[in-house]
């Protein structure tokens, strides 16, 4: 039989591209992005005996991993920092379609962070039944406020 290190390992390993799908959305700083990832992890490993298998393991990790970032996300706001401004991209990509993702996903961390789940859940190509299963709320409502936040980044482009 295996210990439960080795299967919350093996869970890590099988998934960590969704976790850090999750932390690259809500952060650019690879520090914070670490830092995200890290508190997901916590949180995965102390609810990982109460997780009882009512949904997927997928929809749990990707419940997890939002409400973790979201969690984050508002301690963030309610302290007050001071950024590191570089004068350099290292990273800067200089064709069009480069440009075009990096400014979508400007937009896109623009957005609240509820909002901003919605969309990389359905970026995700995941269906309306499993998006609303791993943020809390109702497929009709995933429809909503999906077109309600396309409309909010159409007015984006026009500003």
């Amino acid at each position: 039989m295996e210990t439960l290190d080795k299967i919350f390992a093996q869970i890590v390993k099988e998934h960590k591209s969704t976790i850090y799908t999750v932390c690259f959305m809500f952060s650019k700083d690879s520090d914070e992005v670490s830092d995200l990832f890290q508190e997901v992890l916590i949180n995965l490993w102390k609810g990982y005996e109460s997780f009882q298998n009512r949904s997927s393991i997928d929809t749990w990790i990707w419940k997890v991993s939002f409400n973790t970032c979201i969690s984050y996300e508002r301690k963030k706001q309610k302290r007050a920092s001071l950024p590191l401004n570089m004068d350099i991209n290292l990273f800067e990509d200089k064709d069009e379609d480069s440009r075009q993702i990096r400014q979508l996903y400007e937009r896109i961390h623009k957005l609240k962070p509820f909002d901003r789940a919605i969309v990389l859940l359905w970026l995700e190509n995941m269906s309306y039944e499993e998006i609303g299963a791993i943020v809390g709320i109702s497929t009709k409502n995933v429809s909503v406020r999906l077109y309600r936040i396309k409309e909010e980044l159409k007015k984006m482009s026009n500003q």
